[in-house]
């Protein structure tokens, strides 16, 4: 034996295990399992790309200054408050990398997205989970769970995989509660899917212990380019940078991504679309007795009557050629997540669930 050992907390972390977007004896498959976009990129995106794609000999711009003004021009925000990843996975890698290590501890929610305890093991913190009420984040939970410790809170707003949100006010006195030196994370992945709401923008100019993140993989479409960005005070973002590869992006990435930020119209009728399937699916399914919390973002939390139920429920629907998300890991054995697809996606969904529940009678 060689003697070399991981860092602590390397070992506690599983390995990723990918959803699926084949069923084998399948042809008709349709993937309702990651959140993707069903109506993908826009045009004017699509454009960019063609364009795109010369002097790849060169080295990318390592501050991102196009894609962080366009940002910043269209949220009304500071640019040189803006730090780009691939995808917010990285910001919150960043976040982590920077203000987290062995012997602290990071707080999430009970049905926090994956990420949260991966990352707190990946440094070596020990992560720590407040339970949630009915499925929406509990705030006094939060800070009970929080201790001198306590180095990072994360929060999903709206959240992953339950679909539920809390308000401003809340977060705000979730921010206001912290511990010194405590930073919160708002997780605003889903963000551009709720009509009017800053993603957490507000409590970041109006509080220095906020970071907000938000993601192109989403709404924009662009799942497969992998960009997001984070927004905090100029003193954590002097941090995360430090930490930041200083190439992290291609030209590639931040001109497309660029594309997309700019082009709000696109976004305008994707959540419009979103919002219009979204309550016709989970209508559909509580008529035939699955019920589901209001969703604020592109896919509804499927409760069935137990876990054996759901997993019943996954198999006829992979038989049938359509793919969604089991969510047991996340302490959710009895649900199935499900992304709201284009009009068809979602008929044939519900009618694929119809059948199932007429069976299983």
């Amino acid at each position: 034996m060689s003697g070399i050992q991981p860092q602590p907390g390397i070992m506690d972390i599983d390995l990723y295990v990918g959803g699926t977007s084949t069923v084998e004896g399948v042809k008709d498959v349709t993937k309702l399992s990651s959140n993707e976009n069903p109506l993908g990129c826009s045009d004017v995106v699509k454009d960019a790309h063609a364009k795109t794609g010369l002097n790849l000999h060169r080295y990318p711009s390592t501050e991102h200054e196009e894609l962080r003004a366009a940002i910043g021009e269209v949220h009304g925000l500071d640019p040189a408050r803006i730090i780009c990843g691939v995808g917010s996975d990285e910001v919150l890698q960043f976040i982590t990398h920077a203000y987290a290590g062995v012997g602290d501890e990071i707080v999430y929610p009970q049905h926090g997205f994956s990420m949260y305890p991966i990352l707190a093991n990946m440094v070596g913190a020990t992560p720590v989970v407040a339970a949630e009420r009915e499925r929406v984040v509990d705030v006094d939970a939060i800070l009970a769970a929080c201790t001198e410790k306590t180095k990072i809170v994360f929060v999903a707003n709206p959240a992953n995989p339950t679909g539920t949100m809390i308000g401003g006010n809340d977060m705000a006195r979730l921010a206001d509660g912290l511990p010194e030196g405590c930073i919160l994370v708002h997780d605003g992945a889903y963000t551009e899917y709720v009509q009017g709401f800053d993603g957490g923008a507000g409590l970041v100019e109006a509080r220095s212990n906020v970071v907000m993140t938000r993601t192109f993989s989403k709404i924009y479409g662009l799942g497969g380019l992998r960009v997001g960005w984070g927004y905090a005070s100029q003193e954590i973002i002097d941090v995360l940078n430090r930490v930041r590869q200083p190439f992290n992006l291609s030209p590639i990435q931040t001109a497309l991504a660029e594309a997309a930020v700019r082009d709000q119209e696109w976004v305008t009728k994707c959540r419009a679309e979103n919002t219009r399937l979204r309550a016709w699916l989970a209508e559909a399914l509580m008529e035939i007795g699955v019920p589901s919390d209001t969703s604020c973002t592109n896919f509804i939390l499927a409760r069935f009557a137990d876990q054996s139920e759901a997993e019943a429920c996954d198999d006829y629907l992979k038989s049938q050629g359509l793919i969604v998300r089991r969510v047991a890991g996340y302490g959710l054995p009895n649900c199935l997540r499900i992304t709201v697809g284009d009009e068809p996606s979602c008929r044939r969904v519900a009618h694929a669930i119809g059948q199932f529940k007429g069976g299983a009678r």
